[in-house]
């Protein structure tokens, strides 16, 4: 599946969700269903700077030349985000990754209803994930 499609399927996860406190409550879901992070590698090094809350992010290159990431959170709604970024982001090709015009969050209306601070994070966790995808393509 491509990043472009993976988009599309979270904005139709959310078209049939229309009052905010259901929406938040399946970004809350999204993120209970995050596989956890082992606590090995919640570390100060992989902490995004920029949240106000703690998020760890992680990634590898695999064997087919992918990123794969893999994150936490101690907030239940950041976790809930980085979970649709990682839903979206995760496997595919560094390349990819940069080139991506990632446009979900706006779709499903999250940009207009977050905080300024988590808005401030969610652009610091974009921002990290597309480092490590600029660290692999080299």
């Amino acid at each position: 599946m491509t990043i472009e499609e993976s988009q599309r399927e979270v904005v139709e996860q959310f078209e049939d969700i229309e009052d905010w406190m259901d929406r938040y409550a399946y970004i809350i879901d999204l993120g209970n269903m995050l596989d956890p992070l082992p606590d090995s590698l919640k570390t100060p090094d992989r902490l995004i700077e920029g949240c106000q809350s703690r998020v760890w992010l992680d990634a590898e290159l695999d064997g087919e030349g992918k990123v794969q990431f893999r994150a936490d959170s101690d907030a239940i709604i950041v976790k809930g985000i980085i979970s649709m970024l990682v839903q979206v982001l995760s496997g595919h090709t560094p390349q990819e990754i940069l080139d991506a015009d990632l446009h979900f969050i706006k779709d499903i209306g999250l940009s207009e209803h977050l905080s300024p601070t988590r808005s401030n994070g969610l652009v610091a966790m974009l921002r990290q994930m597309r480092a490590y995808a600029a660290a692999y393509n080299r």
